[in-house]
């Protein structure tokens, strides 16, 4: 088994800045010439590229991810003790904003096969408190959006779309319409995170609507509760994207439905590699979306974890778990309203996930030599 060259890393953003450099390089050196930091030129054509690319009415950048879940919520009037619904089975920041704003987290399980929350254990979880779900795509893929949105339409709730996973990825609605993850719902959330599929080179986010009215709220909220300067007509952040990460996610946005297909075929080898071994399950594709593979997580089966971490760290192969505890086992969300006999699947997943690495830069050599090692611990 031979070592491959270059060293292999879970996103490999050197090499993938090494194709795009005279383009990126250039409008990094024109929005420094130009001066323009701060709500420039680039910052305005980037959010037309965005919305035009998504098919949506309005975009608007702001300073990350887990600042556009808050302004969503702030921009939908939640009030302390709200009660929202998300995902058991996520980053912490989802259920982090939730609390923050001194609404109430409401955790619940995920779908077996896509890992994405389970819309039968949202609808168990609504009390008159409920006031709206976030939805999270995870590792690549949109959540069962037909059967959420039936949910929230049943109940007057708002659906925030947690999308940071998921850019780019396309949901088919029953009646056979296409929407790109995050256009959905009422109101769409995304970061730019460097390893994201559509990463800046520094912290960067989004909201998406095509709701004109909550558009100009989010827009106000996002800067100081201001419509007009000076004139503050509601509590607000300070939150912006600065333009030199959005003359770079410019240049990366047309690229990214081809890093999209990187993914997927890197995807498929590993799918290849790894069929009908018993003690690997490879990611499921959810019947009505696309995967634009953010991660790629094995679900192991008597296998242990640490150890074959260990193993492919003797081969300089890095490993991720994507997550290693629930949020109701983080002790800043215990509730002992959340009862671990209520999460098999996601106390099962926490337990056995693995995620290779998984970016637009991997050669069939790579490849081949991360499976190859895989197999001969698995085996």
């Amino acid at each position: 088994m031979e070592k491959t060259a270059r060293k292999i890393q879970m996103v490999d953003l050197k090499t993938q800045y090494e194709k795009i450099k005279t383009e990126v390089d250039t409008a990094i050196s024109n929005v420094i010439n130009n001066t323009a930091f701060i709500n420039g030129p680039e910052v305005k054509a980037f959010q037309a590229d965005l919305e035009k690319y998504l098919s949506v009415k309005h975009v608007i950048p702001c300073a990350n991810g887990t600042d556009a879940l808050q302004i969503a919520m702030m921009a939908l009037d939640l009030k302390p003790g709200d009660e929202v619904i998300t995902a058991n089975f996520t980053y912490v920041a989802t259920a982090e904003v939730i609390a923050l704003l001194k609404l109430t987290p409401v955790l619940v399980e995920c779908n077996p096969d896509t890992f994405t929350i389970d819309p039968a254990a949202i609808e168990k979880a609504i009390t008159p408190k409920t006031k709206a779900i976030v939805s999270v795509h995870l590792y690549g893929q949109c959540a069962d959006m037909d059967k959420i949105m039936d949910i929230a339409k049943k109940h007057n709730l708002y659906v925030i779309e947690d999308v940071a996973q998921a850019i780019g990825a396309e949901y088919t609605s029953a009646d056979g319409k296409t929407h790109k993850g995050g256009t959905i719902g009422t109101v769409g959330c995304t970061s730019f995170f460097p390893s994201k599929n559509l990463g800046c080179y520094g912290d960067g986010g989004a909201l998406y609507t095509n709701d004109d009215k909550l558009a100009a709220r989010i827009r106000m909220i996002a800067n100081h509760g201001q419509s007009v300067q000076y004139i503050h007509d509601d509590i607000g952040v300070n939150s912006r994207l600065d333009s030199l990460q959005a003359a770079v996610l410019r240049i990366k946005l047309k690229q990214l439905d081809s890093y999209a297909t990187a993914r997927n075929n890197a995807a498929a080898y590993y799918d290849k590699a790894f069929a009908n071994n018993p003690k690997i399950k490879t990611p499921a594709r959810a019947k009505n979306s696309t995967h634009v593979f953010h991660q790629y997580t094995l679900v192991l089966n008597g296998v242990d974890r640490n150890k074959l971490r260990e193993h492919l760290a003797t081969k300089d192969i890095p490993a991720m778990i994507y997550y290693p505890l629930p949020l109701h086992h983080q002790k800043a969300y215990h509730n002992p309203l959340f009862k671990d006999e209520n999460f098999p699947i996601t106390i099962h997943l926490c337990k056995n996930v693995i995620s290779l690495p998984m970016h637009t830069e991997l050669d069939e050599s790579t490849l081949k030599y991360i499976t190859d090692s895989v197999l001969e611990f698995v085996n």
